[in-house]
């Protein structure tokens, strides 16, 4: 019997049984896309790590650090503190308002027009980047663990299965998914962890010997050409703070917690899960530089140490954690992107369409957008890094948004009327700047030209706001304010959140202490 085939071939199974027995109680929309909004904090966090944990995180990832180190988990640490962040002061607002969608905030605060342009930016952010890039990366390691395996039949196997599951089961399946996958992920990533250590006899000194100087430090000098710290520190907060508050298939999980103390509590703990990266994905990575010096392609490196390292059985483990990988992010990008095309186009032009009609709508439209993630992912292997793909992308098409997003929430002053010319301007000067740096006329990094344009889109905001007539004022619903930090009357201390948020953030700081 071979152990390395039957492993995944049982994980995928038990998903599908799990998307056909919840999609069968699925009724409408709202149910698909919101889990009826009845989901404790155990499932919210863990469903938050496993969808971002994908497997373009886990080969990226590892082929980041083989060759530039462990800097690349500032991506990990970073995000546990926007979550932390993200708990106090976003959280409350989305909860409060009932969105349904993150646009559907937009039109909120600002106007309708926001709302569309938003959406339809998500939609391709969410099947062109998020999904497709999972689909190559699940592709890659599969014909890595099965030689002579085709690129294209993978990739459509891998995409069809996932699309199918998901338009049939909802969000509700791929947040249930979701709390299994983190489990496999977790156990997958710590079994490479351990045998990449044991060519090393377990003895840290030997793998600082090992490994190139500076391997294994989290922060690079300015002139550092992967991640120099001016952009650790100023721009990925801002891209951090895009993916994990306004990007639509992480926030959905906020929303479909059953109140707003679980919501938080779940934030906080996807905030703990994201310490772990930097141990079971981002050193096994480092590591391997020393024993396996000569690989051609970074992205390699995670499907190579579980091919050359494990035994068979293990193997078939690693291999359902990849799997799971894909799945957690492709399910989750595609309910994300149907639920901004149903919500906020499909029902704004036509807001008397019948349940079951946008139920059949929603489903519709993931195969759609299925079918064009897996026509876009093998244009993905033209980049050389598969994570520089990614955060580049996000690096000129976000910050814009996410200026926009952080003036509505702490600004009663930003105007409604101001925030399509913000975007529509702050994303010509991001095309301006990348076709500039591609040509060799600037040379700042991805990250630090991500804070020059959030710096430059709030600019434009508080000119488009100030001096311009008087319009009604925002709703307060849509606003911070410091009582929405308050925790439930009578709550014990260890059910507040604060605690346990306080817990992560000198968590972090311990890890940039020890790897400084």
């Amino acid at each position: 019997m071979n152990w390395d085939l039957l492993i995944p071939i049982l994980y995928l199974a038990g998903v599908a049984w799990i998307g056909l027995r919840v999609g069968s109680g699925t009724q409408d929309a709202r149910s698909l896309f919101l889990a009826d909004r009845g989901l404790g904090f155990g499932v919210v966090g863990t469903s938050l790590f496993a969808s971002n944990v994908s497997s373009t995180t886990l080969i990226g990832l590892a082929g980041a650090a083989y060759v530039t180190g462990i800097a690349v988990s500032a991506y990990e640490w970073m995000a546990a503190l926007i979550l932390v962040f993200a708990a106090i002061f976003i959280v409350p607002i989305y909860m409060r308002t009932q969105i349904l969608t993150i646009p559907d905030y937009m039109e909120r605060r600002f106007d309708r027009g926001a709302r569309v342009y938003v959406a339809a930016l998500m939609m391709f952010l969410s099947v062109i980047v998020d999904t497709a890039a999972s689909l190559y990366a699940g592709a890659l390691v599969l014909t890595v663990f099965v030689p002579g395996l085709p690129l294209w039949p993978t990739l459509i196997g891998l995409g069809v299965f996932a699309g199918v599951y998901t338009s049939v089961g909802g969000l509700k399946a791929v947040m249930l998914t979701d709390v299994a996958q983190a489990v496999v992920l977790i156990v997958g990533s710590l079994v490479i962890t351990y045998f990449a250590f044991a060519e090393y006899g377990f003895d840290w000194a030997g793998v600082r010997a090992a490994v190139p100087e500076g391997h294994l430090h989290l922060i690079r000098p300015a002139s550092d050409t992967e991640l120099p710290w001016p952009g650790l520190l100023l721009g990925l907060p801002i891209l951090g703070f895009y993916y994990w508050t306004t990007n639509q298939y992480i926030s959905q999980r906020f929303l479909a917690a059953k109140n707003l103390d679980h919501a938080r509590w779940g934030t906080v703990l996807a905030a703990g899960l994201k310490l772990l990266p930097l141990f079971i994905m981002v050193l096994p990575g480092a590591m391997a530089i020393g024993f396996l010096p000569d690989l051609a392609r970074p992205d390699e490196v995670f499907p190579t140490m579980a091919r050359e390292l494990l035994p068979v059985g293990l193997r078939g483990l690693v291999i359902a954690a990849v799997m799971a990988a894909i799945m957690s992010t492709i399910d989750s990008t595609l309910n994300a992107a149907s639920a901004i095309a149903v919500y906020d186009l499909a029902q704004l032009q036509k807001r008397d369409l019948a349940p079951k009609r946008l139920l059949l709508i929603a489903r519709l439209t993931t195969i759609g957008f299925m079918i064009v993630a897996i026509g876009w992912a093998p244009m993905i292997a033209r980049f050389p890094g598969l994570f520089a793909y990614l955060q580049e992308v996000f690096a000129y098409a976000v910050p814009p948004v996410a200026a926009v997003y952080l003036g509505g929430i702490f600004w009663r002053g930003a105007r409604r009327s101001a925030a399509m010319p913000t975007l529509a301007i702050g994303h010509v000067a991001g095309l301006s700047l990348f076709a500039a740096t591609k040509l060799g006329w600037w040379g700042l990094h991805f990250t630090v030209n991500a804070f020059i344009l959030a710096v430059f889109s709030a600019v434009v905001l508080v000119i488009a706001s100030v001096g311009r007539p008087r319009e009604p004022a925002p709703d307060a619903g849509t606003l911070w304010s410091p009582s929405l930090a308050t925790v439930t009357a009578g709550q014990s201390v260890l059910k507040d959140y604060r605690l346990w948020a306080a817990l992560v953030v000198v968590a972090v700081a311990a890890s940039i202490l020890v790897f400084a």
